[in-house]
């Protein structure tokens, strides 16, 4: 028993001390994700360790995707670097040779050095002025978007009233930018999930960008503003239908079995974003036929109402 007990004492801080001495052996590679270059331009890339390593080690870039058939006539690149020992970083010249896309993985000899999906994207663009213009674009696309949500909450606020506004869109708009916003924010900050992305595409592009996940958060927030005006202010007797309500069902039971077969590791998680995604994609293609469908019947019966009146 007395075995027992000291064996029970010190068993946690055996484990403890294994997993802090299995962290400090692993040493983990960072590159830029994407590097963008004007065309004939040079630049100066640098590779970084978590911590030293105890000996040098080579560092391969391996040319998995170029959108010409040979990648030199892109980007002029070295094979391999060598990272020193007890150093944290080693610099590459890189040079643009023409436009188009390259993508290299890094990998190393060294077996202390993790550099599982450290992957850098070269992208060769005529001018770096184009590349802002569309990235502004994408900016203004966000504020206009954003800005339209913000007229009809201050109409409600005005009248104190949320006659005119249909439930049943408000219902499913929520449920939409829910959806939205998780395959977004899912894609964009959650590592896991952006490296599985990676293992699954390796020259793809992540499809989200900052203005995605600000817009569809902006709207999902504003939607809750909706939702509190339609509890507090007038509404006209109005409620959500029982169409929409065993449509939500149905989206958010599939949302939830497909979150059980991610828990249950039957499907990724990045597929789980993809099927949460899908139900975006269906509330998009329906939301605005119960507001137009509302908005008829309303003037419908205003026209009844005015030639019985007469």
């Amino acid at each position: 028993m007395a075995d027992l007990d000291l064996a029970k004492r010190w068993l946690p801080a055996l484990l403890l001390w294994m997993l802090i001495n299995l962290s400090e052996s692993r040493v983990y590679l960072f590159a830029p994700d994407v590097v963008t270059l004007e065309k004939y331009s040079k630049t100066n890339i640098t590779v970084t360790s978590s911590s030293p390593i105890n000996q040098s080690a080579v560092i391969q870039l391996n040319v998995t995707y170029s959108s010409r058939g040979n990648y030199s006539s892109v980007i002029k690149v070295p094979e391999q670097v060598l990272l020193p020992a007890e150093a944290t970083s080693v610099s590459f010249n890189v040079t643009a040779n023409g436009v188009g896309q390259v993508t290299t993985y890094l990998h190393s000899n060294n077996t202390d050095l993790n550099s599982s999906s450290v992957r850098i994207r070269f992208i060769v663009v005529h001018s770096n002025i184009l590349s802002v213009i569309s990235e502004v674009i994408g900016w203004i696309y966000f504020l206009a978007w954003s800005v339209s949500f913000y007229p009809q909450a201050v109409e409600n606020w005005r009248r104190k009233s949320v006659v005119g506004l249909n439930f049943d869109f408000l219902a499913l708009n929520l449920t939409g930018f829910i959806a939205y916003s998780v395959f977004n924010i899912g894609l964009f900050w959650v590592p896991y999930i952006k490296e599985e992305f990676l293992e699954r595409n390796h020259n793809g592009i992540n499809p989200v960008n900052a203005n995605d996940v600000f817009f569809s958060l902006h709207a999902f927030l504003l939607c809750l503003v909706y939702i509190i005006q339609a509890a507090v202010y007038e509404r006209g007797g109005q409620k959500v239908s029982r169409t929409a309500l065993i449509l939500l069902l149905i989206g958010w039971a599939f949302a939830f079995v497909s979150l059980c077969l991610a828990v249950a590791k039957q499907i990724s998680w990045l597929e789980y974003l993809y099927y949460f995604s899908y139900i975006k994609l269906a509330v998009t293609l329906i939301k605005y036929v119960p507001q137009v469908s509302y908005r008829i019947a309303r003037h419908t019966e205003g026209s009844k109402q005015m030639e019985a009146s007469l």
